[in-house]
C-alpha cells in the first residue's frame, strides 16, 4: 500500500482505552429541508458560486437514530453533529419548542446509543433574519448569538458533554467575507478580517452561555489548522504575505484563546497544506505540478497535521481532533490517508500532545456546501436516489478495526469486508 506525502503508516501505534473514536456530521449538510437558514437561500440563487440545492440531504433529521446505531456498530464511541440555529430560532426572539423538543430526541438518542456527543452551536448556517440584518457585521452579533446560545444551554445542556462553540470561525470568515464563495459572497478584506475578530468574540459568548444552562458542558472552539507555506519560498513578498496570512487564519484564533472564556478545550480540523501566494488571483496557488489531489483540490500532507497539533498544544488546552478526512471516490486512498493521518496523530502524541479523540469528517457522503454532493468524504456512503440506503464502505471497517484496538496495526490497509 502507497500513502500521500509523510511517510509509511508507523506499525503498532497505540491509543489509550479512554481515546474517543468517532465521525462527525453539521446538520445542514445531513438533515435535509432546512429552508430558513442564509445557505438554503444562497444555493438557489444562480448567480453565487454554489451549484445545486441541499435538497432533502440525506434525510438525518428523520433517520438519526438508526444512523447512530449504524456508527455504534461500527465501532464509534463518540459523534459530532450540530444543532440548526434557523429551525431553533426561527425569528428573533421567537424559539421553537418543536425543534428544542427535536433535537432533545436526537441527543438522547445519542446518548442510548453510547456515542459521546460533541455539538455543534454555530456550522457555518446562521438563520435568513440574522442575515438579513447584517450576519456577523450587526453591532449587536454577539449578543444575539449568545441569546440562542442561552437558550440552547438552558434546554439541551444536559445532554450536551461536548460543546463546539463556532465551527471553523477562520473559514466562515475566509470564504464568507474575502473570497466570496460562502455567504453572504463578500470579497473586502477589511470585513473579512473584522468578521473573524467578532467570530472569536462570539465564542467567547457561547462558553459564558453554557455555564448558565442545565448540565455540565465542556466548551471549545474548534478551528481548521491548514498547513501554510509560501508558493515561491525564494521570494521574500511571499514569504512576508505567507506569515501574514498565517497571522489571520491561524494565530489570530489560537493565541486569542486567552481569559476564563476561552472554552476547555480545543477541536483541531486538519485536511491538507496550502500555498500561499499574493500574485494569485485567491490569494493560494495551487498543489505544485505532479502533486496528487482529492476531488477538493487539496493536497495531502500527514506531517502538518502532526506540525499544527503541536501548534495548537501551545494553547495549553486538551486536544480532540473534530475534523479529518479526504474527499474521494477511491476508498483505498481513502484507508491510505486515514493511516498516514493517524500515524501523524500518535507521532504527535508520543511527543508530549495532549491529543483526547479522533472524529473523521465525514460518517456519511452529504452535501459539500458550495461544491454540491459531487466530494465523497464519507466512511458511509448513502444512496440518495434509492431511499436514502446507507451502505458503510471497506474504510468504514478499517475505521471499525482501528478504533476497537486502539492500534493501526489492526488492519492490512487495503480495507475489505468486516473481519471474520
Amino acid at each position: 500500500m502507497t500513502t500521500p506525502e509523510g511517510g509509511a503508516p508507523e506499525s503498532g501505534a497505540e491509543f489509550p482505552a479512554d481515546f474517543l473514536w468517532g465521525s462527525a456530521t453539521a446538520a445542514h449538510q445531513v438533515e435535509g429541508g432546512n429552508v430558513n437558514n442564509d445557505w438554503w437561500e444562497y444555493e438557489h440563487d444562480p448567480s453565487t458560486a454554489a451549484i445545486e440545492s441541499s435538497g432533502d440531504a440525506i434525510d438525518h433529521y428523520h433517520r438519526y437514530a438508526d444512523d447512530f446505531a449504524l456508527l455504534r456498530s461500527l465501532g464509534h464511541n463518540a459523534h459530532r453533529l450540530s444543532l440548526e440555529w434557523s429551525r431553533i430560532e426561527p425569528a428573533p426572539g421567537e424559539f421553537s419548542a418543536a425543534a428544542l423538543a427535536h433535537y432533545r430526541r436526537v441527543l438522547g438518542a445519542l446518548a442510548d446509543a453510547g456515542l459521546t456527543g460533541f455539538v455543534t452551536l454555530h456550522h457555518f448556517t446562521v438563520p435568513r433574519w440574522f442575515a438579513a440584518r447584517g450576519g456577523w457585521l450587526a453591532p449587536d452579533a454577539v449578543e444575539v448569538f449568545e441569546r440562542y446560545c442561552a437558550r440552547v444551554a438552558a434546554e439541551l445542556g444536559d445532554l450536551m458533554p461536548f460543546v463546539c462553540t463556532v465551527n471553523e470561525p477562520q473559514m466562515v470568515a475566509l470564504h464568507g467575507y474575502l473570497e466570496g464563495r460562502y455567504p453572504p459572497g463578500v470579497t473586502n478584506a477589511a470585513l473579512w478580517k473584522r468578521v473573524g475578530r467578532v467570530l472569536l468574540e462570539a465564542h467567547r459568548s457561547a462558553v459564558r452561555a453554557m455555564r448558565t444552562g442545565a448540565g455540565e458542558s465542556s466548551a471549545g472552539l474548534v478551528v481548521q489548522l491548514p498547513l501554510l507555506a509560501p508558493a515561491r519560498p525564494d521570494d521574500e513578498s511571499c514569504q512576508a504575505f505567507c506569515r501574514a496570512m498565517r497571522e489571520e487564519i491561524v494565530d489570530l484564533y489560537l493565541d486569542g484563546l486567552a481569559g476564563p472564556d476561552r472554552g476547555a478545550w480545543l477541536g483541531v480540523q486538519y485536511y491538507r497544506k496550502q500555498w500561499v501566494d499574493p500574485a494569485c488571483p485567491t490569494l493560494f496557488a495551487p498543489p505544485p505540478p505532479g502533486t496528487r489531489t482529492s476531488q477538493m483540490g487539496w493536497a495531502a500532507h500527514p506531517d502538518g497535521f502532526r506540525q499544527m497539533l503541536h501548534r495548537a498544544s501551545e494553547t495549553g488546552l486538551p486536544l480532540y481532533v473534530t475534523e479529518n478526512g479526504v474527499a474521494t471516490e477511491d476508498d483505498a486512498e481513502r484507508v491510505g490517508y486515514l493511516i498516514s493521518h493517524l500515524a501523524a496523530l500518535a507521532r504527535a502524541r508520543r511527543e508530549g500532545a495532549d491529543i483526547r479523540g479522533y472524529l473523521h469528517w465525514s460518517a456519511f457522503d452529504n452535501f459539500e456546501w458550495s461544491a454540491g454532493y459531487g466530494p465523497k468524504f464519507g466512511l458511509v456512503a448513502v444512496e440518495r436516489d434509492s431511499g436514502f440506503a446507507r451502505v458503510p464502505k471497506p474504510s468504514a471497517y478499517v475505521f471499525e478495526r482501528i478504533a476497537r484496538t486502539g492500534r493501526l496495526d489492526s488492519t492490512d490497509g487495503r480495507g475489505g469486508a468486516p473481519a471474520p
